[in-house]
């Protein structure tokens, strides 16, 4: 809603309608894991404990921001969390994030890496370079693909053929590949419990193929089923598998849902606040905490 005030300079990538995915992920890691992600990375950041506040801010290009305001919307990080960033690369943070996996290895320590992209990085060469390497090295290494149909506006079948499937593919590489319903959070939860168990339990990497579907444009805060690349009927298809209505119909307690609504909306009211009045960066701040030009 606020976006269109012109006040927020860079792209947006939304997430609304993934929501299950990284909400169930966040019950069942901890704050010393590592997480990295992509360019549709605000769910995921909040997922590992980033901070609204300098989410919101950032995306505002303020000082205050979790980039200091240089990154905008898809260059998202907190090493107070172990967020360790989003790239607006498509595939360019699947290596980062197995050689996240290393380092644990190498430090003998009880963490995992958690890998969020969408299934577009599948068709990267990198992709394959970091499943192989993590399946030789059988590194700490969870990856999570959220199968949303669509890269940009080109869907699944005229960019994969009909008969390959990216679990199968993935398994035939060496790593154990799972596949779950992205829109049921209950069913989210209980397979990440489940491979992030066997992952601290040293049996190496795991991969999850999550279906969902995002509700939104590419980028943008504005719906877009009129430019004809997908239909109406998918759309309302997907929406009738909301995740947040299908874990509220399991809430017997109307009261409950009413009361966390509400705290949700202040801490939102309140984070676009913070980043309206925060500072923007100064000029000289521009070369500062930059590593590579």
């Amino acid at each position: 809603k606020k976006y269109p005030e012109g006040k927020m300079r860079c792209p947006v990538h939304l997430s609304v309608g993934q929501e299950a995915i990284p909400a169930a992920l966040s019950q069942v890691i901890s704050r010393d894991d590592f997480a990295v992600s992509g360019h549709r990375g605000h769910a995921h950041y909040l997922s590992k404990g980033g901070n609204l506040k300098a989410m919101i801010a950032e995306i505002y290009g303020k000082s205050d921001g979790c980039a200091k305001g240089k990154g905008g919307s898809m260059h998202l990080i907190d090493l107070n969390v172990n967020f360790m960033g989003t790239s607006a690369i498509v595939a360019n943070s699947i290596p980062v994030g197995v050689g996240l996996g290393l380092s644990i290895q190498i430090t003998k320590t009880d963490q995992i890496s958690c890998v969020f992209f969408g299934e577009g990085a599948t068709e990267e060469g990198v992709f394959y370079e970091s499943i192989n390497f993590a399946a030789l090295r059988k590194l700490p290494v969870l990856f999570i693909c959220e199968n949303n149909l669509y890269s940009v506006y080109s869907n699944l079948a005229v960019r994969q053929p009909n008969e390959r499937s990216i679990v199968n593919t993935v398994g035939a590489m060496g790593i154990e590949a799972s596949s779950c319903d992205g829109n049921n959070a209950i069913d989210c939860y209980k397979i990440l419990c489940d491979k992030v168990k066997s992952i601290r339990e040293g049996k190496g990497p795991q991969f999850i193929e999550f279906a969902t579907y995002r509700w939104l444009e590419h980028c943008g805060p504005f719906f877009d089923n009129d430019i004809g690349y997908r239909s109406e009927k998918e759309f309302l298809k997907w929406k009738k598998r909301d995740p947040l209505k299908l874990i509220e119909d399991k809430i017997l307690d109307k009261d409950l849902i009413t009361k966390i609504k509400n705290k949700i909306n202040l801490e939102i009211i309140d984070a676009f606040e913070f980043a309206e009045n925060s500072p923007y960066p100064e000029r000289f701040e521009a070369h500062e905490g930059v590593y590579a030009e």
